[in-house]
């Protein structure tokens, strides 16, 4: 009998149950674990992935109250099935991996409990077995009131980024300080990827060896609590692949502390800037955070402001160029 005979009998027939021949000769395990493990894999991971989300999140942060006696850390499971509008056991049972169908609408109210960024929800879909039924919601960090805040603080650069150090939302100044950021595919707009590859943003940073060493300083810090997460995992993989000097950067083992300092940045459209770099962070200390750079003398306050009015001049033509009627087809 061959071996992939074998594993089916173990499997199929009574052999592997009474005789012990599909687990005894291995066989039928080599043949059947693949396809069967795959599903109890990801259920693991989703619960992992559940928990540790739930786990990161203040009850602040979501507009719950303290308490007194608060031993988890971060949300309890009653909380995000409150938050979610699902069930209490259900949810456990989530989190514990029983073999529970879970629809795209419960995915899609736990990615908004849980306050997942793009790259968080892409990932929760995934170990689900789900297409996401609204690829392109905004991330439930940026509130509506935080994005109010973002536009307010103008001429002002600002942005929120993420630990993983993801651009999330940024105002108008801030899209165009070191490069035009909106022009950018949504996975590129990460702060150590524009550093080691994108040509505008180097050129923009004056003292760019001292800035590669922090931004990859920074990573390993954050990242030393994220070290099994596929985002950080895939973020690191594809600086390796596509830049040598991020290769022998990371090599050195370097850590970089989250502190901000004075920049010198050399806008391509306003000349140089010198800005206060400060973090604001909006919860606990590895979530996401408000990043603001404010002009230390008249000259970088004039030359923002010069930023922002290039900037509103342009959505100003192109808001006439769509609102003219198209030109009529030359009679024949």
């Amino acid at each position: 009998m061959s071996l992939d005979t074998a594993g089916t009998a173990g499997t199929a027939g009574t052999a592997g149950t009474a005789g012990t021949a599909g687990t005894a000769g291995t066989a039928g395990t080599a043949g059947t674990a693949g396809p069967a493990a795959e599903p109890d894999v990801r259920r693991h991971e989703l619960a992992a992935f559940l928990r540790s989300r739930r786990e990161r999140i203040s009850p602040e942060q979501v507009g719950l109250p303290r308490g007194r006696r608060r031993r988890t850390p971060g949300l309890r499971r009653e909380e995000v099935a409150q938050l979610s509008a699902v069930g209490v056991t259900w949810y456990t049972w989530l989190e514990q991996a029983r073999p529970i169908q879970v629809s795209p609408q419960v995915l899609d109210a736990l990615a908004g409990a849980l306050l997942l960024d793009p790259t968080e929800r892409t990932h929760l879909f995934s170990l689900a077995g789900q297409a996401d039924p609204h690829p392109e919601t905004p991330c439930p960090t940026v509130t509506p009131a935080l994005r109010e805040l973002l536009d307010r603080l103008e001429p002002v650069p600002a942005a929120v980024q993420n630990s993983r150090y993801d651009f999330l939302a940024h105002n108008r100044t801030f899209g165009r300080l070191f490069c035009d950021l909106d022009a950018l595919p949504r996975e590129d707009r990460n702060s150590l990827w524009l550093a080691f590859t994108n040509d505008d943003f180097r050129s923009a940073v004056t003292d760019l060896p001292e800035v590669l060493g922090a931004l990859a300083g920074k990573l390993r810090a954050s990242m030393a609590e994220h070290l099994a997460e596929p985002a950080w995992k895939a973020l690191l993989d594809r600086l390796q692949a596509a830049s040598p000097e991020f290769r022998e950067i990371w090599a050195r083992h370097d850590v970089v502390d989250q502190s901000g300092r004075t920049k010198l940045i050399r806008n391509a459209e306003v000349g140089p800037l010198r800005l206060e770099h400060t973090n604001l962070w909006l919860g606990p200390m590895a979530g996401p955070r408000l990043v603001t750079y404010v002009p230390v003398d008249e000259a970088s306050r004039k030359g923002i402001e010069r930023l922002l009015a290039r900037v509103l001049t342009e959505e100003r033509v192109k808001a006439a160029q769509a609102a003219e009627p198209p030109a009529r087809l030359a009679a024949v």
